[in-house]
This record gives structure tokens, sequence and C-alpha cells, in this order.
């Protein structure tokens, strides 16, 4: 738990009901309760917002000019994915904490900020997949889509996976970009003797050229430059002048006003006050006056340099008309450098003709059989990996009162031994992956998304997270309606199995059972103030005694039910008891 990362501290101003209100997170199980539309609920949609959600106007509190969420993650250790993430983003991790902050105003408008630099919203969402794995109904929904459930399956995987995955991806490439130039050579055969020309009179043309990045830009600025010295010269020196004229230039009536407040100095903390921000405009002036007499003295017509950089300009627009297309010339520049670079390449395979589409052909076979030696090791992980997630999530099935219920992934792979098509390759290998359950023994196998009720799925979900969660490096998992469709003794083992998984992570839930609250390492409350709002006095951490009543009012229904808190109290000293 210590090398992992986890959420310190939300802090959220006018977000729907909540005015104001800062919650500081332990590092085990965290659970929110309270009673319905109290807030509970818009706590999550803050840390949404702020891991990179879609901004919404209509979240802003009524009468407010913005919402602002914030989050403060404590970051012991830093994976390599989320490095090159901070440091792209120019983002900064103070003292080991990044704190993410999204602001939307009324008007629809937002602002993201990462480690103090603004971000655009994509890059919050990029930190999210590092720190944070958030579910509720919509996660239920999303793992009984196929690819949902090979990246978890791959996720489980592990580093073998992935460094197979880059050998397979890296041969995919190749063998995609190689089957791209032998079709360019059959499709060219035909039209090869003009298109050698074409290119050979482009490639001289772009190395007489030598056009360099940038160039055209920088060119026609200093064209205009040389263009108008005079105007320049004249623009200067009147505002030289303006400056520093004896009788009356800028530098000559500020001194004037310095001197003057002088007299008074130390007499009025205001009227010092004031003659430090003339005195502050007598020295920028001044500078700007320096600047002003140093750029005059540097500002000479070259009109040979103009010439020469006219005529450079007339070259470039000459080539450009010819080779480029309609976008801004030195982008044009950049497309047809990368051109220049294939047209050796191009030229050699047209000039081979079919001894050259033959040779490429050969190539690719060989190709083909080293990616299919990849393919087989990717089905190959992936198989043993879904048999042991598959007993391993059974078991934590069984664990959460559906003991009869076997989880199971299938794999559907393409025919290593028989005829395979293009259509069987893909960019993460040839296998489909359905993750299915048998209700009971005997039972055919439904797809996950057909045989489970919500409830299940919701227990489902939670099982997958614990096995994950101990090879996979997430610091966060917020679990938003995990509970529903659970009652029960279903509900005590969904609490056990949430305290389980906070033994390797921080878990963040929020629901309305008592069963799933006494597990709670920290538990907080949100209640309405008679306004209808929530503010700091309104999320409440409890304690001993207060937890004691809140989870007796889960239970019943009703504050100060003596016979609710006996049954509270014996809910906590079960967790207490397991739990030693």
């Amino acid at each position: 738990m210590s090398e992992r990362t986890y959420l310190e501290e939300i802090t959220i101003r006018n977000l729907g009901i909540i005015d104001q209100s800062t919650l500081e997170l332990g590092s085990g199980l965290n659970v929110l309760t309270g009673e319905t539309g109290a807030g509970k609920t818009m706590i999550l949609t803050a840390l949404a917002l702020v891991l990179g959600g879609k901004s919404d106007s209509s979240l802003v509190r009524t009468g407010a000019e913005r919402l602002v969420a914030s989050a403060q993650f404590n970051l012991p250790a830093i994976n390599a994915d989320l490095r090159e993430i901070v440091e792209s983003s120019g983002s900064d991790i103070s003292e080991g904490s990044l704190i993410l902050t999204r602001t939307v105003n009324s008007d629809g408008k937002s602002k993201a900020v990462a480690g103090g630099t603004t971000v655009p919203a994509a890059t919050l969402a990029s930190f999210a997949d590092q720190l944070v794995e958030i579910h509720g109904q919509a996660a239920n929904h999303q793992i009984v889509k196929s690819a949902r459930q090979r990246e978890l399956l791959d996720r489980y995987a592990g580093s073998k996976f992935s460094v197979a995955l880059v050998d397979y991806q890296t041969a995919f490439a190749t063998y995609n970009d190689l089957k791209a130039r032998i079709k360019a050579a059959l499709d060219s055969a035909s039209k090869k003797d003009r298109e050698i020309v074409e290119l050979e009179d482009f490639l001289k043309a772009w190395q007489k050229l030598k056009a360099v990045r940038g160039e055209y830009a920088e060119t026609t600025n200093q064209i205009a430059r040389l263009s108008s010295v005079e105007d320049l010269r004249a623009a200067s020196a009147g505002a030289t002048e303006a400056l520093s004229d004896e009788a009356s230039g800028a530098l000559t009536v500020l001194g004037a006003a310095r001197r003057s407040l002088d007299i008074a100095k130390g007499k009025d903390a205001k009227l010092d006050e004031i003659a430090g921000s003339i005195a502050e405009g007598f020295y920028l002036i001044d500078d700007a006056a320096r600047e002003l007499t140093s750029y005059l003295s540097a500002l000479e017509a070259d009109p040979g340099k103009l010439d020469v950089l006219q005529s450079r300009k007339s070259e470039i627009n000459t080539f450009l008309k010819k080779y480029g297309s309609a976008v801004a010339a030195d982008e044009d520049l950049v497309l047809l450098a990368a051109r220049a670079k294939g047209a050796k390449e191009a030229i050699a395979d047209l000039n081979g003709g079919e001894d050259r589409i033959k040779e490429l052909q050969s190539e690719i076979a060989g190709l083909k059989k080293e990616l299919l030696k990849y393919a087989k090791n990717l089905t190959d992980i992936r198989t043993a990996s879904a048999l042991s997630l598959s007993k391993a999530v059974t078991s934590e099935i069984s664990a959460l009162a559906m003991p009869h219920t076997v989880f199971s992934i299938a794999l559907t792979s393409a025919d290593y031994n028989g005829s395979l098509k293009e259509s069987d390759f893909t960019n993460l290998g040839c296998d489909e992956i359905a993750m299915q359950i048998q209700g009971h023994a005997g039972a055919p196998l439904i797809a996950l998304g057909k045989g489970a009720s919500g409830g299940e799925m919701s227990r489902i979900m939670l099982a997958l997270e614990v096995v994950l969660a101990q090879t996979h490096p997430v610091g966060t998992y917020i679990f938003d309606e995990v509970d529903a469709g659970v009652g029960g003794k279903a509900a005590i083992e969904v609490g056990r199995r949430l305290a389980a998984l906070a033994k390797h992570t921080q878990v963040i839930v929020v629901t309305h059972l008592p069963q799933v609250a006494a597990w709670a390492d920290t538990h907080f409350v949100v209640k309405k103030s008679s306004d209808g709002s929530v503010s700091q006095s309104d999320v409440t951490k409890l304690e001993d005694k207060a937890r004691v009543e809140e989870i007796a009012r889960m239970l019943a229904g009703l504050e100060g039910s003596a016979s609710a808190q006996e049954h509270a109290a014996e809910l906590l000293a079960m967790r207490e008891s397991i739990s030693r």
C-alpha cells in the first residue's frame, strides 16, 4: 500500500447543492453515507470533473459564477507512464503531491489545471487512467462489451503480456507497411515510367531548394522589416523624442513629479506608495527609451539583403506552386520534406519492377510467419491468464453470497493451423474475449450482460477489482451504487470484500447499506442544511458514538432508535473481530 498513489483531499465549491466542502480521505476504505439527496454523489461528480469528465454549466450552484473542484493526490512512487504525463504536461509535483483542479463557469466555459499548469481536460483524463478507477452503473454497462473484457484480461496478464503485445504490434505495423508498399508497387506498375520521372524531378528540385524548417515565415518577416526601414525609423525616433525631450519628454515630466514627491517622503504612507509607483514608471520608461535608442542606431537599410530575401521567397513560392498543396507555406514544406525522405525508396520500388515486387512478397511471407508466432504467444498468455482469472473471480463471487455461480472467460482465436485471413489479425492480436457466468452446476454458460442481474453485476465487478488490484498499480478505486440490488448477508460480504480490496489500495464508496458502512476505516456523513445546501459543517468525519448513530439511522430510518443502535454496535463489533 505504501507505494500506491492515493487521494488525500477533495475540495468543492458551488457544485449543485454543495456550497463548499473539503474531505480529507484516508488511505484505506472510505465510506460516504447520508440521506438521499444530501449530496453524496455530487462529491463523486466533482471528482469526475477533476479527472477530465465532461463539464456542464447546469452543475454550477444557482446564483454562483463558477464551480471549483480540486483533488490532491499523494504520489509516493511514480511509474513510467505517469512520469511521462507529468513531464509532457509541464505539471509540478511538490513534495510528492499532485493537485488537479477544474473550474466550470456559469456560461459553460471550463478550465483545467494540473500541478499549477493549465492543461487540456484530456490531460486530466490521462492522469485519471493512472490514478483512479471509477465504478458505477456505467462501468457495469461497459464490462459487457468485448473490448472492455479483453482490456481487463490483458491487464491481469501483467508485464509478460505487455512485452509480448509490443513484439506483436511492432511486427504487425511492419507487416502492414510492407503490404502497403507491395500494393503501391502493383498499382504503379503500369504507370511507373511517368511516376519515376515525376519523383526524380521533385527530388532534384527539393535538393536544390535546400529549405529549412520555419524558413518561409522568417524570410517574410525580414522582408517586411527591411521594406519598412524608414517607417520604423520615423516611429522609433518620434517615440524617443516623446520620451527623452529635455523640455517636455515623459522622462522629464516624471522626473519632476518624483522630485516634488521626494519633498514629502516619509510623511504619509499613501503618498509614499504613489511616489513608488511613479518611480517604478520612471525606470520602466527610462529602460524603454534606452532600448529605442539602441534599436534606432541598429536600424539600417540593406537593399542588397532585401533583394536576396525577396529572391529566396520567390524561389520557395515557385517550388510550392509546382509541388505543394493549399496549406500554409512552412507546413507545406514539412510535408514535402517527408515526401522527399521516401522518394528514393519509392523510385527503387518502381525501378525494380516485377523483380522488386517478388522480393517484397518473399519478405512479407517471412514476416507473416514471425507475426503468426507473436500472435500465438499472445493467445497462449491470454489462455493461461483467462483460466487463472476465472478461478480467482469465481472464488471471490462465492464469498459475495453467490456460492453456486461460476465465472468463466472464453477465448475464440484464429485457426493458426488452417488458412488465416487478413481480417484475423488486429492491432491487439487474433483473439476474441467473452466473459460468461454459470448460475449453478449443470446450467449453460451465459454472456455476462445477459445472465446477471444488476446486483449480481455489481458483485462481479467488485470481485474482478479485488483480484485485479493485487496486480494493477491504480491507487484509488471509487464505487458508486456498488450495493445496488444487494441486501442481507450479501451486503455484509460486499463490505468485507471492499475492506479486503482496501488492504491493497485506497477505496472510496458511496453507500446506503449499513452492512457496507460498518467496514469503513474512514466514515463521512453528508447532510443538508435547513436551506437545502451542503457546507463544510455538513460533511462530518464520524468517530465512535457518532458512527454508531449514523449506522443506526441507516438501519432503522430513525435517529435515536435504541434497538437500531444495538444492531449498529453489533455490526461494528463484527467488523472489528474479523479484522483482528
